[in-house]
């Protein structure tokens, strides 16, 4: 891979996070336009190295989104609708019972 082609792939990387990416398409019904909001995040990288028998180059990138809500315009009002990630909640859930059964193992064993 070449300085060139480095410098390309991290191009497509970067093009790729831009407002489109956060803002959706909006989407109209029956007068309540709808507009998605995600949160994207992303990075890229690359390497290169001319030891003296030895040649190398590599390069990586990667973009992560995730939907956060929609604002919903009616008429001259706007309202925010956060989305709700289902599986941040039952991780959550999940934390809480284990911390949970530790202290009141704790407690018993103190008894």
């Amino acid at each position: 891979m070449t300085p060139m082609d480095l410098q390309e792939l991290l191009s497509k990387v970067t093009s790729d996070l831009s407002v489109k990416r956060v803002f959706g398409e909006p989407i109209e019904h029956e007068g309540t336009l709808i507009i998605p909001v995600a949160r994207v995040r992303g990075g890229a990288g690359g390497g290169a190295s001319t030891a003296e028998a030895n040649e190398g180059s590599g390069g990586g990138g990667g973009v992560d989104a995730r939907p956060i809500g929609v604002f919903v315009v009616k008429g001259p009002d706007v309202s925010w609708q956060p989305a709700l990630d289902v599986t941040r909640v039952a991780i959550g859930g999940q934390v809480l019972a284990m911390v949970l059964f530790l202290v009141l193992r704790s407690v018993l064993r103190r008894r």
